[in-house]
């Protein structure tokens, strides 16, 4: 018979799990909150949400990695900055630092209640993690990476009077900033560490703290990494055979939004190429997806599984999602 596990003063039955190897699991932050009507109840209400599935597919055997993204919560944080003329605006690096802390916390604590109500005595742990980039990338000096909110031309105006950049984009001005690819993690040893121990780790939040290294020390820079980039470099660091990016959408297609869509259950890293360079997938959507799951398979992982925030259970039993394979 089973041992019991105390916490709380309740008693739950342990569950025994299977090793089924490691699984990193990237979730857009446009998934856990609406950029425009988004509120931190309905953020919660959505990671308790995800909770329970992450919690169902550790119940199946895999040592999870869990990596998030953080657009409309810097987003957030920097239009509070812009409004607010009390404090001196921090720069990206410390701002996505809050976010990796902030977002780390409601997925840590959710977890933890949902392994508890099933019965698994597992530890969750966020790790605050730098992602080095390469200073000499082309987007610092011309940055091109829409982030926050949309502004109307005389508030954009002025944010551009005070050295800010801005483009038009859609239905408004959006700053801009650089998005230089990730290179490695720094922090990645003691990742293997916590996972090799068991506890299931939330890292590398918003694609990492950008950060360069000068004369061997360590220093953050301005700019946001794509998270999905970040996701692939991250799993296959940590010699994961799976990568799940989970987002929006149920599946990645070709016509997306048009009347002949097609939506694709698996392609081959050179069919994505293909459709990549016919311009199926969106820029700031879907293609850094396909990309970070090109790069994965061809740094030797098995599959990459795209798919929504509510099929994650039925994407990795190959009910749901879109697969890329070698």
């Amino acid at each position: 018979m089973p041992a019991d596990v105390i916490h709380s003063n309740l008693i739950y039955p342990t569950t025994i799990l299977i090793n089924m190897g490691t699984i990193v699991i990237a979730i857009g932050g446009n998934a856990i909150l609406n950029p425009e009507k988004g509120d931190p109840q309905e953020q919660k209400r959505l990671i308790d949400t995800t909770a329970v599935e992450i919690v169902e597919i550790i119940m199946k055997g895999y040592d999870v990695v869990l990596t998030h993204g953080n657009g409309p919560q810097i987003g957030n944080i920097l239009a509070m900055q812009d409004e607010c003329g009390l404090v001196h605006p921090q720069p990206l690096d410390v701002c996505g630092a809050q976010t990796q802390g902030m977002l780390g916390y409601s997925f840590q604590q959710s977890i933890d209640n949902r392994l508890k109500e099933k019965g698994i005595n597992k530890q969750v742990m966020t790790v605050l993690t730098q992602v080095l980039v390469d200073d000499s990338c082309a987007s610092f000096v011309n940055p091109t990476k829409p982030v926050g909110l949309y502004y109307p031309e005389f508030k954009a105006r002025r944010m551009m009077e005070r050295g800010i950049r801005l483009i038009m984009d859609k239905k408004g001005y959006r700053r801009v900033v650089a998005s230089p690819m990730p290179e490695s993690i720094v922090e990645v040893e003691a990742i293997k560490t916590l996972v090799h121990a068991g506890i299931i780790v939330i890292a590398a939040g918003g694609g990492g703290i950008p950060v360069i290294r000068k004369n061997g020390l360590l220093a953050g820079v301005e700019a946001v990494v794509d998270k999905d980039l970040t996701g692939s470099l991250l799993a296959a660091e940590l010699g994961a055979e799976t990568f799940l990016i989970l987002t929006d959408v149920e599946k990645a297609a070709l016509f997306f939004g048009k009347e002949n869509q097609i939506d694709i259950d698996e392609m081959t890293v050179s069919e994505a190429e293909r459709y990549i360079k016919e311009g199926h997938f969106g820029k700031g959507s879907m293609e850094p997806k396909v990309l970070a799951a090109v790069r994965f398979i061809r740094s030797g992982g098995k599959m990459v599984i795209i798919s929504s925030l509510d099929k994650a259970v039925p994407a990795i039993e190959g009910r749901a999602g879109t697969r890329v394979i070698m």
